[in-house]
Parts: C-alpha cells; structure tokens; sequence
C-alpha cells in the first residue's frame, strides 16, 4: 500500500465541491487525513478566490489507476477541460506524491512541482506532514515551509465542516 498526498482546490460551488471530493474519496480509502481549509486568490489568472486543502490517504491502486480515478470525481463535479490552463474550476485534485517515487510514472509527474511553488500547497501539506520528507529534495516540508517567501500569495484558513465535524477553522 503506497502513501499518498493529494491537493483539492475548487473556486465555483467551493464549499459543495470540496464536500464531494472528500466524500468520494473517504468513500474508496479508510483513514483520511485531511489539513485545514485555505482560501486563496487565484494564481496565474483573474478569479474568485479557491479554497484548498490536502489530503493524505494509502492506496492499493497505481498512481495511473489513482489518477484516472481522481479525474472522474472531478468529470463528475463538472470539470470542464475545454478551457485555459489557468482558470475557475468546480474541482482540482491532484497527486503530490506517491509513496517516494520520483519522476514520471505512468503519465503522473512526481512529486508534483508546485508543493514548492504554491502556498496553498505547501502550507496544508505541513498542518498534516511537516516532518515528511519531499521525495526529490530529501528536505522536510516544514524547512521548505520555512523558507517559503509568505508574501508571494496570500493564503488565510477558513472555517470548513465536512459530516457533521469541524475540520477546519479561522481560529
């Protein structure tokens, strides 16, 4: 069983699409870990802000089997795939990392490029990984959090339940 992280990010029906998400996903895997919820501002284009989160869970399938399977949760929350690379979307779920593979497995690039980049991925992957190690930099999450430039995008927790628990707070 591999140890995997996945990001989930939404900006249209924010709230209902993440709750899908998660539902699918505890559905198939037992044990989520699940970070608090961010909202940040759009990168790379002009849009309603994205509430984001990771989520760590083991897995049986392969990386191409988990991505296949993560793409349908999002066809089936509209996803629309017709669109600019950088734009809304009901729902984004994406592989971080896969156990330690590095490198492009089955048409997944890991680990995926913008735990470095992103604070909206960075930062949750620390609330429930700090100590982890990134697969290619054999540095800790928490020392790249650490070193992260905070004023590169802005990124506050906000409250989320998700059936019937808090688990996520402004506080």
């Amino acid at each position: 069983m591999a140890r995997v992280f996945v990001s989930i990010g939404s900006n249209i029906d924010r709230y209902q699409h993440i709750s899908c998400a998660l539902d699918a996903l505890s559905a198939e895997f037992d044990g989520l870990l699940i970070s608090p919820v961010y909202q940040s501002e759009s990168v790379g284009f002009e849009g309603d802000d994205f509430l984001n989160l990771v989520v760590a869970f083991t897995c049986e399938k392969d990386t191409g089997e988990l991505s296949a399977w993560l793409r349908n949760i999002e066809d089936d929350n509209g996803r629309r795939r017709d669109g600019p690379k950088f734009s809304s979307r009901t729902l984004d779920i994406d592989i971080l990392s896969y156990d330690q593979l590095v490198g492009t497995i089955d048409g997944v690039q890991l680990p995926r490029d913008e735990i470095c980049h992103n604070a909206f991925v960075l930062r949750p992957l620390v609330d429930i990984a700090a100590q982890s190690l990134h697969p290619e930099m054999k540095t800790s999450y928490q020392s790249l959090w650490d070193a992260y430039d905070k004023t590169r995008q802005k990124l506050w927790p906000v409250d989320f339940s998700w059936q019937g628990k808090k688990i996520s707070s402004q506080d």
